[in-house]
This record gives structure tokens, sequence and C-alpha cells, in this order.
């Protein structure tokens, strides 16, 4: 049976270079994850691939089933997961290429679901108990201490911490939202980072967001505003950097009998109502 200890949530250009890639389908009580999982072997650790936009970027943010990549990769045996994401800097001196390891996020979606333990029996007859979830500090301490040892000395001084907005997407930001976003509080912006670290911490896993600054959003900057091909542009000029980070914090993560983390006691107390895989 496939079996993988760490799982990473981003694009082939993550794992397409690696040999001996076997691919997975899985299916789970919410349907299917966004593409095949992708079990590879980096620096010794059976890691878990998961294109989080399918391959060839058909789903829009809006459009991902979260629940059902989260829960694929924890069926396989992921107990920690390195979440690369495009975001646009909502502060001026986080410009294009700047990497950022958030320790914070705001919520502004509006239609995802975003728990498994809403009281709605599942198709498997299941029924899971209404659970809230500890989540004010909404990211792996261990993850992201890793994130950036391993982002220093690659011509990169990675951002230690700060607020990832979340927006529904798939439109950009208007220059009011854009503003009002920084306002808040906000440093970086993107789409797809919630739901995916709630559903994380429900389901007792370590979870690390390591955002790559794309553009400067709409409100920071006096252009045209941010286009999609501008995105796709800069993130392709930095996968290869991004790529070795993580493959160089793959190598440093706990193994996962000795986390010692919150991630890893999220369910002590819960009665869950259903069982995780």
């Amino acid at each position: 049976m496939a079996n993988a200890e760490i799982g990473v949530i981003g694009g082939s250009g993550l794992y397409s270079f690696l040999e001996d890639v076997s691919e997975y389908e899985v299916d789970t009580p919410y349907g299917k994850p966004s593409d095949s999982l992708f079990l590879g072997t980096v620096a010794g650790r059976q890691v878990a691939f998961l294109p989080r936009h399918g391959r060839g970027h058909h789903l829009p943010p809006h459009k991902i089933n979260y629940r059902a990549n989260l829960w694929a990769l924890r069926s396989l045996g992921v107990r920690q997961i390195l979440a690369p994401c495009a975001v646009g800097g909502l502060r001026p001196e986080y410009g294009p290429g700047t990497l950022l390891v958030a320790d914070q996020l705001i919520d502004r979606t509006s239609a995802r679901v975003q728990t498994y333990f809403d009281g709605v029996p599942r198709p498997d007859g299941q029924v899971p108990n209404v659970v809230h979830t500890t989540f004010a500090d909404p990211y792996c301490q261990t993850g992201r201490a890793v994130a950036l040892a391993a982002a220093r000395g690659r011509e990169w001084e990675p951002v230690d911490g700060g607020t990832l907005v979340v927006i529904e997407g798939p439109r950009f930001s208007t220059r009011a939202e854009s503003r009002w976003y920084a306002a808040m509080g906000g440093s970086v912006v993107g789409m797809t980072g919630h739901p995916e670290a709630v559903l994380a911490r429900e389901l007792g896993l370590c979870y690390t967001a390591v955002a790559l600054v794309t553009d400067l959003d709409a409100g920071a900057e006096t252009g045209e505003g941010v286009s999609h091909t501008e995105v796709l542009q800069v993130f392709g000029q930095n996968v290869g950097r991004l790529r070795k980070v993580l493959f160089d914090a793959v190598a440093e993560l706990p193994r996962n009998e000795a986390r010692d983390c919150l991630c890893s006691r999220a369910h002590d107390g819960w009665e869950l109502g259903i069982e995780l895989p």
C-alpha cells in the first residue's frame, strides 16, 4: 500500500524532475481530490505531491475540493504538509520574488466548506460531531522554523511571519480592497490558503504555508494592476529555488512519530463521531 510521511500541495514543477514517481488515485468520503497523488522520495523521505489546481491548472480556487485533498493526503500516512502558494504583496517592501513564511491568516472567503465536523451525515453513514477547532495560531511552529532555515542563504532572506489574507477569487482585488486588507494588518493576499489550513488542523496535520510573492497587489502599486500572465511568469522564474527550499525543508522536518506540537495534539479531548484515516 502507498505510504508517505510528508505532503506537498503544489504544482507539477515541484516534482516532475524526480525519478521513480508513482501515481495513485485516491477516493475519499468527500469525493475525489484535485488530482492523483504523486509519490516520490526526497532526502530519504517519502513525499506525496498533490497538484492543488489539478494538472493543467483547470480548477479555480473556489472549486477546489479542499476536504478531499487533505483527507486523501492523511489516508496515505501524511502528517506534515508544506503548502507553497503564489500571493500578492500588500506592502511595497514585499515585492515580486519575496518569500514569506506566514504566521497568521485572515479568511475573506465566502463559499467554501471549511470543516469536517458540521454534524451532517456523510454518504458512508458516519455522522461527524460538531467541533470548534482551536485555531489561534494557524500554522505549525515547527514547520515554520524548518522552512525559514531552509530558505536562508539562497540569495533569499525570507520574511519571518506575516498575515496571509485569503480571498474567494478567482478575480484579483480592487485597489480599495487591497488597501483595506493592508489596513487590517495583511501582509500578502492569496486565494488558496484557506480552508486548507483549518482542515489540516482538524485532521491533526502540521501545515506550513510558504508564500512566494509574484506581484504587488493593486493597492500597493500604481500601474494597471496585476495580471494572471505576470503571476505565472514570476512564479516560473522562482520555482527552481522554491523547490530547493521545500526539499531542504523536507529533509529537516521531524519524523512523524517525533512530532510534539499543537497540531499533533489537535484531537485531544475530542469526540469526533467519525473515523479518521
